[in-house]
């Protein structure tokens, strides 16, 4: 069983006494992909060296998170677009396997939603430009995603609604622009509401994540994420869908193959 995590911060700090051990404990479970989403320009170098240490399992993704979209925003887009192109002009292998995680953020701050619109949109066209998928993160800020993707929709737009959190009908109109729906957590919560109507969404269209250190899936609710703990999810989805884990672990990660081409 192959299960892979499409939305991990394992660079983290919250990782800094027992990363090895967490790595080792999330490939017991069964998770041998883990894609990785930068934050900014100071999480690039933690970046590297976890693909350093895991090169045949670590898939990085470049990008400017929207809560950390501030007055210095333009010097971090700068930072994305160069690394982007150091990158793909080195022809080493390695490169980067998603523009993310990228979007629109209103729960923590509105004072940037101009700034964060208009990094979204810059993000957008630069994984257009190198043909990569993008990871979305959209908090309290639906419509202005939405907005936005109506702007810049295309066959040449793809990638995962990451940590999806809406409703049915936000479901379907992510579909619609060629997100794939990232499932974490959420969908284990007594509250999460996803769960209601999960199964009316055809599996093709469902990766799995932890978003680690973040949200962590109920039994472990309120503590620490980790990768590990993907298989929680999995088993979630296996109920709802009415499938084996197997199964699920099989579809998900065909479909992350499928938005990641790797």
């Amino acid at each position: 069983m192959i299960l892979t995590d499409t939305h991990t911060h394992i660079y983290s700090e919250s990782f800094e006494t027992d990363q090895d051990l967490m790595m080792q404990r999330a490939i017991d479970a069964g998770v041998q992909r883990f894609f990785v989403p930068a934050i900014d320009s100071t999480a690039t170098a933690s970046m590297y060296a976890i693909e350093a240490k895991y090169p045949s399992q670590v898939f990085l993704m470049m990008g400017l998170h929207p809560t950390y979209v501030k007055e210095n925003y333009q010097e971090e887009l700068k930072h994305v677009t160069e690394e982007l192109e150091k990158r793909f002009a080195q022809g080493s292998g390695k490169r980067f396997y998603a523009v993310g995680e990228i979007g629109i953020d209103l729960y923590w701050d509105k004072t940037y939603l101009k700034q964060q619109q208009e990094a979204f949109v810059y993000q957008i066209r630069l994984a257009k430009k190198y043909q990569l998928p993008i990871v979305i993160h959209c908090r309290d800020a639906f419509d202005e995603v939405f907005e936005v993707l109506e702007s810049e929709q295309g066959e040449d737009l793809f990638g995962i609604f990451h940590c999806f959190t809406g409703t049915k009908e936000d479901a379907q109109r992510a579909l619609s622009y060629n997100m794939k729906l990232g499932i974490g957590g959420v969908a284990t919560f007594k509250n999460g509401k996803i769960d209601k109507f999960l199964s009316e969404i055809p599996l093709e269209h469902i990766v799995l994540e932890t978003d680690a250190p973040y949200l962590a899936p109920a039994p472990f609710r309120g503590k620490r994420n980790e990768s590990a703990y993907l298989a929680k999810v999995a088993e979630k989805l296996a109920d709802i869908y009415q499938l084996s884990i197997e199964e699920i672990a099989s579809i998900t990660t065909q479909n992350s193959k499928t938005v990641f081409g790797v």
